[in-house]
């Protein structure tokens, strides 16, 4: 296999890199000892500061996260609860679960959005600054330099992907811009549909410029590109105006869309992993599911390894671990496995009965087979582990946030990959940032929305397929299964009367759920779709009597879809930056 970025070249590079906040705080005097773009102007320079650059977008732990998006995506929507060892535990959290207690003040916390928009925007600067010095580099002197730029506007549009969903509104620098000029930019320069174009346009460069393939695996190529700008152009496509209210949906897009997707699929380049835990599992990064991943390693000669820490409170309290419980599995999630008769999901009725221990046995309700490769279950096999069997004493505050454990972002103790560091723990194993299963599924709601629904069926199905055949490496030791596994593809009027628009797009927002539950991207999803407030107000609603914590719970529609601006950036900029809707 060839060998990933190598991230620890960065060091030599690191004190020629300017933490840049979106404000500038960092350019207000000259650090000693840095250098300019003309002091590093050498094409090892250049690929140095472009390793950095890849650095910077993992460089996160669970504080202020642009990696595993777990609090803004999935305790922010149905999918699950905070956890920890009570509601006051890390309680900065509770406004992502609740909502109603969300305000735009910084109260002194890292553990959330002002940190984040800070480590996206430092991540920036070492791309602009990247992109400054290998402007200054000809081809002759440095054959990649067109692969590189190619990569940083890639890198560049991942970073601001990120600030558009979760900011809507926000300033966008980019290498042209003076350390002068930097304040004077406005997070309402640019309109949302003129910001979607500017993130486009560097995911547009990257695949005009990159190859299709790279010898590193952890480097962005031309078909990730493509599939990055097609979930660009899908967000794009469901408009919205200033209250956040979707107002219709872009057809033109939708086609980008399509096509795009087609590009990616018909290369031949990626497909399904054959088992679905081969996307969580130690000794599969970069497989071929994987069309960009966050590369990290350990054991790699520095103290701790290039490990992931961004999820290292979410371990359990089993003997193994110790700590801390966090990004619990909701009932609602836990329900919407089940399945019907004909191995669908129950759509309407999935949400009426609490599963628990009685009814996740393998003579129990039917589910689908994914819910043993997502939640730990009581008796269980967790983690791909026949004779570690998941077990109510490793929760800490069940009472609390119910009787479930997370399983996906969470690695077995005895794995090569894992690591403890005091409290907290990490893993060398890539977070997959596009995977091919998203793929499918984006060609597969942009044809639905233009009325080809008959052509988004199999793509559906293709997904569920591999679900149905992802029970091996679930299975007891005695090669049983632990639950009742039931899942079938859609065949309609066979076992689904009609395959309309509207049974097609439910079954896609389905499907979503199901594919990518715990892995974030619940929340944003539903703000696209524009059903965000309907869906988290009638969920609330059924889990404030399951869980009376959530008694004050409560979504504000045409506000909570975005999180508010920083105020310290309000602050600092003197009022040039503007408050979000709603707050």
């Amino acid at each position: 296999m060839p060998k990933k970025i190598n991230m620890k070249y960065l060091i030599t590079f690191a004190t020629i890199l300017l933490l840049m906040s979106s404000c500038k705080r960092y350019l207000d005097v000259k650090p000693q000892g840095t250098l300019t773009e003309a002091d590093v102007a050498t094409p090892q320079a250049a690929d140095g500061l472009v390793t950095a650059a890849y650095a910077g977008i993992g460089n996160d732990v669970f504080t202020g996260s642009i990696t595993s998006m777990w609090v803004y995506g999935s305790v922010h929507s149905d999918d699950a609860y905070k956890g920890g060892g009570a509601v006051d535990d890390l309680g900065e959290w509770n406004p992502y679960e609740q909502y109603i207690t969300l305000v735009p003040t910084n109260n002194g916390s890292v553990l959330g959005f002002p940190s984040t928009w800070s480590t996206a925007y430092m991540a920036i600067s070492r791309v602009n600054f990247a992109l400054k010095v290998l402007n200054q580099i000809s081809d002759a002197d440095f054959p990649n330099r067109s692969i590189r730029l190619g990569e940083m506007h890639f890198l560049r549009g991942h970073l601001y992907f990120i600030l558009k969903i979760m900011f809507k509104y926000f300033p966008y620098v980019d290498e042209t811009v003076s350390d002068a000029d930097i304040l004077k930019i406005s997070n309402r320069q640019y309109s949302n549909d003129s910001l979607w174009e500017k993130i486009a346009a560097d995911f547009q460069f990257a695949a005009n410029t990159l190859p299709t393939t790279q010898p590193e695996p952890g480097r962005a190529n031309q078909l990730a590109a493509k599939a990055y700008l097609a979930k660009v152009r899908l967000y794009e496509a469901y408009k919205q105006d200033e209250n956040n209210n979707v107002t219709g949906i872009d057809p033109t897009l939708l086609n980008d869309v399509v096509t795009l997707t087609t590009d990616v699929i018909n290369s031949g380049q990626y497909l399904l992993n054959d088992d679905f835990a081969k996307n969580f599992f130690y000794g599969y990064d970069n497989g071929p599911e994987s069309i960009f991943a966050i590369q990290y390693s350990i054991n790699d000669g520095t103290s701790f390894g290039r490990i992931s820490e961004s999820t290292g409170l979410n371990y359990s309290l089993a003997p193994q671990y110790g700590c801390c419980w966090f990004h619990i599995p909701s009932q609602n999630m836990v329900n919407a496995f089940r399945t019907d008769a004909n191995g669908l999901p129950m759509f309407d009725h999935f949400n009426d009965v609490a599963l628990g221990d009685a009814e996740l046995t393998p003579t129990g309700v039917t589910v689908d087979p994914r819910i043993d490769h997502t939640i730990g279950l009581q008796g269980h096999p967790f983690k791909y582990q026949p004779d570690v069997l998941y077990d109510h004493s490793w929760e800490r505050a069940g009472s609390i946030y119910g009787h479930f454990g997370n399983m996906k972002e969470e690695q077995a103790a005895t794995c090569p990959c894992f690591k403890k560091i005091g409290p907290f723990y990490g893993s060398s194993v890539n977070i997959d940032i596009i995977r091919y299963a998203d793929v499918l599924l984006w060609k597969a709601e942009a044809l639905i929305q233009l009325g080809r629904q008959d052509e988004a069926l199999p793509l559906i199905n293709e997904i569920r397929t591999r679900a149905a055949n992802s029970t091996s490496l679930t299975r007891f030791a005695d090669g049983t299964p632990p639950s009742n596994y039931h899942i079938d593809i859609y065949k309609p009027g066979v076992n689904i009367p009609v395959w309309d628009k509207a049974t097609a797009f439910k079954a896609l927002q389905w499907e979503r759920r199901l594919e990518f539950a715990m892995e974030s991207p619940r929340f944003v999803d539903l703000v696209r779709w524009g059903i965000a407030a309907e869906t988290l107000n009638a969920y609330l609603a059924v889990e404030k009597i399951r869980h009376p914590y959530l008694a004050n719970a409560q979504f504000i529609k045409n506000r909570n879809e975005y999180f508010p601006i920083p105020q310290r950036e309000i602050d600092f900029t003197k009022g040039l930056y503007q408050q979000n809707t709603g707050y």
